[in-house]
């Protein structure tokens, strides 16, 4: 397919304003500005069926037409640029490659929902993006593509960077702005959403990257050019973070709908050394994993990875060849998680760490059986019981690690040690 979201492979030093101005960059921002009123922005992105990138899959037009019209309140529009779901590496790229499509994406959504403020906030990590972002951020204010007046229209916007400092849960948008307004990042409550209540008590939108980078090309081309790249209800261009167990692992441009055994035998080059496909999970560590004979079957977008019984979140799909410990597995991702709840909510704090614990056990040969029912039933107590959705992200992957590969885990207790890894006799040999 065309490249869309990637261009920069096809056009080197694209960060630079000068040469993303010379490829028709800020052309949608001039048309926003000059040809549309912002409902119409609201409503071209809202028939183009762009859902948001950031894991949620919520249109995003829809997302921007819920903030009030006669506020008396400033409204903000976030940049979410945390990026932190484990397997999830497509922000990064953005932001080093073209971040002034990032740039004029927020303008025009800023345009649309009447915000002359904007944040983006960065993951901790992301100190070399941070500066290329503000370099390009610098060039557009210099030509006037943010600032005061912008190109003579009369719309002002100010757009300012904000580094966290390496936190998971800043990935959750209210999260993120209890960070920005300089507190500490516990989600919050809903009612009221940040539509109504955002940054700082106002209306504001948060939108990913990914996501923002969409809506110059959808106001350049349309909304039926873009409901014509993949299904209809889940469309457009979509970045895949390829990793774990394949020859050729990477971020690939392909369209919604995209087969994912077509993207691990095809595009990824198929599996390491040969081995057989055991498990996929298709959208970052936190959702329910695919067994190799699900996995082939799955088309991906938003609607197709559901009813397959998972959800495809960022795109970032983890690749486990036949030789993976799925007790490890789950054990890592437990702990990632474990790691990082912010301990607000008790199911969350307790949960996560008694699910480590348990497959601690496991792992090392000394779980029992009663324990996977354990595993379980603690993983389901959990689920939906949060404010935000952290105890979640460890719960549905338990509650589909430990059935589909029950054998396993059984197998770890029947001969007291994992089973794919040398016993402390062979190695003593």
């Amino acid at each position: 397919m065309e490249r869309i979201l990637t261009r920069w492979l096809d056009i080197p030093d694209l960060r630079k304003l000068d040469v993303y101005a010379g490829n028709g960059g800020y052309k949608a921002l001039r048309k926003a500005l000059f040809e549309m009123k912002p409902e119409e922005i609201i409503n071209e992105v809202k028939n183009s069926n762009l859902r948001g990138r950031g894991g949620a899959a919520f249109p995003t037009g829809v997302k921007w037409s819920f903030i009030p019209k006669d506020s008396k309140k400033p409204v903000y529009l976030c940049c979410n640029a945390d990026e932190s779901e484990p397997g999830t590496f497509a922000n990064r790229y953005e932001i080093e490659f073209d971040p002034h499509c990032i740039i004029e994406g927020i303008a025009i959504a800023c345009r649309a929902v009447g915000a002359h403020t904007a944040y983006t906030y960065l993951r901790g990590e992301f100190t070399v993006q941070k500066r290329i972002l503000d370099a390009a951020i610098a060039e557009a204010y210099a030509n006037n593509y943010l600032g005061k007046n912008i190109l003579g229209s009369g719309f002002d916007l100010e757009v300012f960077t904000h580094r966290g400092a390496g936190a998971y849960i800043c990935g959750e948008e209210t999260g993120l702005l209890e960070s920005l307004e300089g507190k500490r990042a516990y989600p919050r409550n809903r009612p009221p959403f940040p539509a109504i209540q955002g940054a700082f008590g106002c209306p504001t939108v948060v939108n990913n990257i990914e996501t923002l980078s969409n809506v110059p090309h959808i106001i350049n081309r349309g909304a039926d050019w873009y409901k014509s790249i993949g299904p209809e209800k889940s469309p457009g261009p979509k970045l895949f973070c390829l990793s774990g167990h394949v020859n050729k692992p990477g971020l690939y441009e392909l369209p919604m709908g995209f087969p994912l055994k077509d993207l691990i035998y095809d595009v990824g080059g198929g599996i390491l050394d040969g081995k057989a496909l055991k498990g996929v999970i298709p959208g970052g560590s936190s959702f329910p994993i695919f067994t190799a004979e699900e996995a082939v079957k799955v088309n991906m977008d938003f609607d197709s990875v559901r009813a397959a019984g998972s959800l495809m979140g960022t795109a970032g799909v983890m690749v486990m060849h036949e030789d993976t410990c799925m007790v490890d597995a789950l054990k890592t991702i437990a702990h990632f998680y474990h790691h990082e709840s912010c301990g607000q909510c008790t199911p969350c704090r307790e949960g996560c760490g008694w699910i480590e614990k348990l497959l601690i056990e496991l792992e090392a040969g000394r779980g029992k059986m009663e324990d996977l029912k354990t595993l379980v039933d603690a993983a389901t107590n959990m689920e939906g019981n949060t404010i935000c959705v952290l105890a979640d992200s460890l719960s549905m992957p338990v509650k589909s690690f430990v059935p589909k590969y029950r054998d396993e885990f059984e197998a770890h207790i029947k001969l007291g040690r994992c089973p794919f890894k040398t016993s402390s006799a062979q190695q003593a040999a």
